[in-house]
């Protein structure tokens, strides 16, 4: 990482972590403890949760007895039960996901010697990225303080393989993860020739394709006043796909050359964004109704070259002739990028952009405050980067530091492990910059009054140092907590204190001043900062019920009547802030929302006249239709459903497959197929794996009013990144996903969205998507290969399954070519391509290869035993 380099902050690293450690413990990074872990999911299907066993093994170190040593490592958070029968050891929830092994009494574990711990949980886990993580050992002396800290990395995660390991439980109606799933999965799915084929993804409103093309090489672009970025992007484009130089130049140009302008009385579709590219013998002509148009034109034009282009540069570079009339369905298309769960560097962020740009998304949701970590330098406030942008151990949680999270392990700044790291604000200027360019709006976010432990933890430091300057006032004036608070709850995250005070007006005087340093930014920048994203959601049940400041509040404002509700007051008092500075406040679906005398949320009629958005994404549980509710209510709203677009959900229930599943699975299809106006028909499957009716008029969900539908203002895709580690990851999570959203968000309506019968509209689909499948699959992935250098893009395993004696395989994005072996060896490209049934004798692998050579995930299929996924 980056910031690893400035020597500065490594000090800085080293010394937050020692002042946050009173015993001062041994410090050294490259620590390798000479113990040995392994962990073991039992068994999922119990009355009260899974089982699990963790092994250790004293390979060389010091005798482990039962006071000189715990254990310390992230896992997916979920509280911890009694055991069946007594452990050596125990295993205790401190917070969030990050947990402690520690000896019982009469511990004794000798150099050479191994032990088994058996611990319950509520819940299940399916998933290889549900084992611990981040795993280190701290040893005390006699005195119990911390004298040593050390890695342990040797550890084994013992494979799934059972039906109990690999199901959720009695409950789970999906079917266990096999090839032979997959298969039966891509069954419907064949491969189309190339001429059937989508000819650009997102599909433009009117296309329509005449006889001949243009070629490409040595034409020089033209442009008109003021769309020099947009010429001088597509220059580069070209460069890069064909290897050829394109000059730019302001003017209208020579006959046979590529033209750019603005011309909102020429293009078809009146509205915001539109464009015309008309390409024919004469040349090519983009016209935008304005510079975003003419953006947009750009890229279907790129789309247009053939995938040989990007596949081979000595391939000719021609179009067809063409005429596209296009515009967006919907005016906010956006992707939501966490970068505080687990830290992705900017170059990371300028790679996400180009890749939302050419799929023509528009707006970018950029998570840079949660519980684990800020990640925006904030001038006057030092403590949110140099205690709130790192993670290292932490001898309790009320140390004014971050303790490590979703595998951050004991040290700051450990490489690999993301937990650590911010943008400058030179940094957060160049993001803006960069999209600017791409016509990407940046909406920054500071979710309050929950997913606050990072801005907390980080102001009680400054508060601590400031303290002992003596300067009391100063040291209160951005204290986001009640000192004498003890409220009890825990957070959906399973947090204990990640909620801020919202009684203290130092809580809102802090927000202001972030909002008003991020908005110094966009000025810098040469925008104005007109949207702000206030988060807003999963207030833990139990805040502020113990906490005096907050029942004094309650006491002066006798109609808040319950703890519940300062929630609502909040962001009451907040909007009267942000309403001054002109901000168009967007919000996650709480913050419009309000309890009736039932007990049950509704829309709140308080803010439907103010600038508010929320964003809904509860389409599966409790509340499946309260994105209409809320649009019903006079509420503009952006949709963020979960079962189509949240892409930090795995693919699939493969335990390899990286990734959540709280809400099912999530994978290209699902994200293709919505129905933002009738999104009861393409929500066909729960989270369990039920089949859902809610299309049935016996549902009783409230559907959108017709007069509403202008209040569904757009999408958005969610990208969490709990489980994300790195470029490779966020990438492999996002693509081929986002290619779908783009088609859902942009795209218009297709005729499966209003069909009222369930059976002729799931055939209409599924047509529609195999279409979709081959296009990405023989078109988008040769892009996706050759863009910014390749993106670490999904290439979907093969299926497999044997009948008869015969081992078939099929893939889930027709076009991707599948070869294998029958000797048992690794499959590589001058592997036989398989064409049709082989023999299933011996052992079988099988790997899928996309164009560009890009591997899938290698199956192996042993004779006519079984199937398992590797």
């Amino acid at each position: 990482m980056k910031y690893l380099k400035p020597f500065f902050l490594l000090l800085t690293a080293f010394a937050t972590f020692i002042s946050c450690n009173q015993q001062e413990p041994k410090i050294q990074t490259n620590d390798i403890a000479s113990i040995g872990m392994k962990w073991e999911l039992v068994n999922n299907f119990t009355d009260s949760g899974y089982t699990a066993r963790i092994s250790l093994v004293n390979k060389k170190e010091q005798q482990l007895t039962d006071k000189n040593w715990a254990v310390f490592f992230s896992i997916a958070p979920s509280p911890v039960l009694q055991p069946d029968q007594p452990q050596p050891a125990k295993l205790e929830h401190i917070n969030g996901d990050w947990y402690k092994l520690s000896p019982n009494a009469g511990f004794s574990l000798a150099a050479g010697d191994s032990v088994t711990i058996d611990y319950k949980a509520t819940g299940a886990v399916i998933k290889e990225s549900d084992g611990p993580l981040g795993i280190y050992i701290v040893f005390y002396d006699g005195g119990g303080k911390e004298e040593r800290i050390a890695k342990i990395e040797d550890y084994t995660l013992i494979p799934f393989t059972r039906k109990e390991q690999l199901l959720r439980g009695a409950a789970d109606q999906e079917a266990p993860a096999s090839a032979a799933k997959t298969y039966q999965e891509n069954a419907g799915l064949s491969v189309l020739k190339p001429d059937q084929l989508l000819p650009i993804i997102p599909t433009p409103a009117h296309f329509s394709q005449g006889k001949g093309g243009f070629t490409l090489a040595d034409k020089a672009i033209h442009y008109a006043s003021s769309l020099k970025n947009e010429a001088d992007i597509l220059s580069a484009r070209l460069k890069e796909i064909t290897g050829k130089g394109f000059a730019v130049s302001e003017g209208s140009g020579d006959y046979k050359s590529i033209y750019l302008s603005v011309d909102p009385s020429a293009v078809k579709e009146k509205k915001p964004e539109a464009y015309r590219l008309s390409i024919s013998e004469n040349g090519i002509v983009i016209t935008g109704a304005d510079a975003a148009g003419v953006f947009y034109g750009v890229q279907s034009l790129l789309a247009l070259i053939p995938s040989a282009v990007y596949l081979n540069k000595n391939e000719q570079a021609a179009v067809p002739f063409v005429t596209i009339d296009d515009a967006p369905r919907f005016g906010f298309r956006s992707v939501h990028l966490d970068v505080s769960r687990n830290f992705q560097e900017k170059e990371t962020i300028f790679r996400v952009l180009d890749v939302m740009a050419q799929y023509k998304l528009n707006h970018f949701l950029l998570y840079t405050s949660e519980d684990e970590g800020w990640r925006v330098e904030i001038p006057g406030l030092p403590e949110l980067t140099e205690v709130g942008a790192q993670r290292s151990h932490i001898s309790g949680i009320n140390t004014p530091a971050l303790h490590p999270a979703y595998g951050s392990g004991p040290f700051a700044y450990d490489k690999g492990h993301y937990g650590s790291g911010f943008y400058t604000r030179k940094d957060f200027i160049e993001i803006l910059e960069y999209a600017k360019k791409r016509h990407i709006k940046v909406i920054p976010e500071l979710n309050f009054p929950g997913h606050a432990r990072a801005a907390i933890k980080s102001m009680e430091a400054r508060y601590q140092r400031l303290m002992k300057e003596g300067k009391e006032a100063e040291a209160n004036e951005y204290r986001l907590v009640d000192p004498a608070d003890k409220s009890v709850y825990l957070s959906a995250q399973m947090y204990k204190d990640n909620v801020v005070n919202v009684a203290r007006e130092s809580t809102y005087r802090f927000f202001e001043k972030v909002v008003d340093e991020f908005s110094k930014m966009y000025e810098e920048a040469g925008l104005k900062m007109d949207v702000f994203h206030a988060g807003g959601d999963e207030v833990a049940e139990g805040a502020w019920t113990q906490s005096p400041e907050a029942l004094e509040l309650l006491r002066q404002h006798p109609e808040i009547k319950d703890p519940k509700n300062l929630q609502t007051y909040f962001f009451r008092e907040l909007l009267k802030r942000m309403e001054k500075r002109n901000l168009e406040v967007h919000g996650w679906e709480e913050v419009a929302l309000i309890k009736d005398a039932l007990g049950k949320y509704v829309p709140n009629p308080e803010f439907t006249n103010k600038k508010v958005v929320p964003y809904t994404w509860n389409n599966l549980f409790d509340y499946p239709d309260l994105g209409y509710q809320l649009a019903n209510a006079g509420y503009n709203v952006v949709l963020c459903n979960v079962s189509n677009f949240y892409f930090d959900l795995a693919y699939n229930n493969d335990p390899k497959e990286p990734g959540l599943y709280w809400a099912g699975f999530i994978d290209t299809k699902n994200a293709w197929a919505f129905a933002p106006f009738n999104m009861f028909n393409t929500t066909l499957k729960g989270s369990m794996g039920n089949e859902l009716h809610w299309d049935a008029p016996a549902a009783k969900l409230q559907n959108l009013k017709p007069e509403a539908r202008k209040n569904i203002i757009g999408v958005e895709a969610q990208l969490w990144s709990e489980t994300i580690k790195g470029r490779d990851m966020l990438e492999y999570y996002m693509l081929p996903k986002l290619i779908g959203f783009a088609e859902s968000a942009w795209s218009p309506e297709r005729k499966w969205e209003t069909q009222s019968n369930r059976e002729q509209r799931i055939k209409s689909m599924e047509t529609g998507w195999n279409q979709f499948a081959n296009t990405i699959a023989q078109k988008e992935f040769a892009r996706l290969a050759h863009t910014n250098g390749g993106y670490a893009y999904r290439v979907p395993p093969a299926g497999v399954i044997i009948e008869n004696g015969q081992a078939k395989a099929n893939v889930a994005l027709p076009g991707v070519s599948i070869h294998y072996t029958t000797n048992g060896s690794e499959p590589t490209l001058q592997s036989a391509v398989y064409n049709g049934p082989i023999p299933a004798m011996g052992t079988l692998k099988f790997k899928t290869f996309d164009a560009s050579g890009k591997p899938g995930r290698t199956v192996v299929q042993e004779g006519a035993q079984g199937q398992k996924l590797n």
